[in-house]
Parts: C-alpha cells; structure tokens; sequence
C-alpha cells in the first residue's frame, strides 16, 4: 500500500536528455501505482509527461518529487505554497548536497519511499522582503541565503543593519549574507561563516570581506526580525552598483534606501530522506569534513 500515492514531478528545464530522464522516473511511479502529475510550468517538450493531468500548485499532492540537481531544488521550494508536502529529489548526476537519489538509484529506492520508507527532514527557509519605499522588489522564501552585494565597481557597502529594531551595526563591507542553518554550509562557510546544524532555527549573518576587524559572523534567533538598509552613496561616481541575489539564482537590483528584511519562517520545508542519513555524515562524505588533508 502506497503511502505517498498522488505524486507531483517537477523538473529541471534543461536537464540533458530530460525526456529520457523524466521517463524512467515516471515509468517507475507508474509501475508501482501511483497518481502521477506534472509541472504545468515544465511541460512542454517532454513527451513522457503528454496525456498526464497537469498542476499548478502542490493542492492535493502527497509529494512532491524534483528531476534535476540542487538548482532545482532551491528553485522548487522558492515555488511552493503546502509546506506540508514532502519533497523527494531524483539527481541525474553524483548526489548533491539537497538531493537524495540518483536516477540510478531510483527503481531500487523510489518504491520504498512511496510506501513510506524513509524520514522526514525539516529544515528552515528564510523568508525574505525587500522594499523601496513603499514598493515591493522581492517577497519570498530561500533555503540557502540572501546576499547584498556590490557589482561593477569595486566599492565597499554600508549596510546598515538592525535586529528587533535594535542598532546591530553597519556593515562597511563588499557585501552581507543572510543564510538559513541549511546554506550555513554553502556561501557562508565560504566567506568564513559558521556551520550550523539544520535543527537549529536561526538566521546567520556573514559579511564579506568587512572593513572592520570586529564585524564577524553572527547567529541570531530564527524569530527575530533582522532588516539592512542601504546606505551606500559614493560622491564621485554614480551610485554603487548593489544587488540582492537569493539563492544565487534570483536578482534585484537595489539602490540607496532599499531596505531587505529576513527571518526564519515559521514553516519548515520538508524532505524525505533515507533512513541512514545524517546531517553529520552528510558533512562527511559530501564536504569531505573533518578528514585528513589529502596528499
């Protein structure tokens, strides 16, 4: 008996040999009986998903399951609206750091988890507003982070940063990263942020490359509003060029007064895991943490 039967597939939209990737996969939930729909928004031109019903949001799904990488992952949970429903992810390539599967793996592993075989992760996403004035620019959640950043000119930002209202600092730095527990271990870990475990809410607080010796990354409560303002303005030249990039797939283009506020949302996105995993192991044999220098 199926425990997840009604399943969503969404994938990648350039994924090599996507019709023949997306086939095996679907061919697989077919054959164990399940409910398969298809990304509307990623439908055309696969014509293993022709004459399957088609959605648009995740209403009625018992899983959801992502065909591609860990872009693709971040891309869907930017996307999704019942955070009530798992995510499963099939990888074509090596297992990344989000995906759980590869297509290699999946006519072994993917009936075991539609039975139910298999537990469920919670991590915490950052929802993340950014302003001018009164005028939305973003309203959304990442996984990963948000970056403020500088562009073409090669210019220190101040970021003028505050936590509940309160003066944290400002930033006088190339840019500021906001990450969730789960991109603690990508473009923080980077720029000398820390790792942090995925069960921890919390919001991490990087700055690249600061100016000043004593603005050093910070983990902040999850609940707790953190809001930067840009306050940047260079008198010889125009103003600097500064974006905010979220989950380095989304940009907007920011400029003096913009103001970007960010806390861990109460929901958690959750994804179905293979029992022997850990977030430990993961670091491990994905991160090769902790392991001798190699010669």
């Amino acid at each position: 008996m199926l425990k997840y039967r009604r399943v969503g597939v969404t994938a990648k939209s350039d994924l090599t040999e996507k019709d023949v990737v997306v086939a095996s996969v679907l061919s697989i939930l077919e054959r164990e009986g399940a409910e398969v729909c298809f990304d509307a928004k990623r439908a055309g031109g696969v014509r293993s998903a022709e004459g399957l019903p088609c959605f648009d949001n995740e209403e009625g799904l018992d899983l959801l399951l992502v065909v591609g990488g860990d872009g693709t992952i971040l891309r869907s949970i930017r996307e999704l609206k019942d955070f009530s429903i798992p995510i499963l992810s099939v990888n074509r390539g090596a297992v990344g750091f989000l995906a759980e599967m590869t297509v290699d793996e999946a006519p072994l592993l993917l009936p075991t988890f539609l039975r139910g075989d298999g537990v469920l992760d919670e991590r915490s996403v950052l929802h993340v507003t950014a302003l001018r004035g009164e005028e939305p620019l973003f309203d959304g959640v990442v996984l990963n982070e948000a970056v403020i950043s500088q562009g073409s000119i090669a210019r220190l930002l101040d970021l003028r940063t505050t936590v509940n209202g309160e003066d944290l600092t400002t930033y006088r730095a190339d840019g500021l990263i906001i990450a969730t527990p789960t991109g603690s271990t990508a473009y923080s870990l980077a720029a000398g942020g820390p790792i942090v475990h995925p069960g921890i809410a919390a919001a991490i607080l990087t700055p690249i490359n600061s100016h000043s010796f004593s603005q050093k990354p910070i983990v902040i409560p999850g609940e707790q509003r953190i809001q930067v303002e840009v306050m940047t303005k260079v008198k010889k030249f125009e103003d600097v060029e500064v974006s905010l990039t979220l989950d380095g797939q989304v940009y907007v283009t920011l400029q003096r007064g913009d103001r970007i506020t960010a806390h861990i949302n109460e929901k958690t996105v959750k994804f179905l895991r293979r029992k022997a995993e850990t977030f430990y192991g993961t670091l491990r044999s994905k991160l090769h943490w902790g392991g001798a220098p190699r010669e």
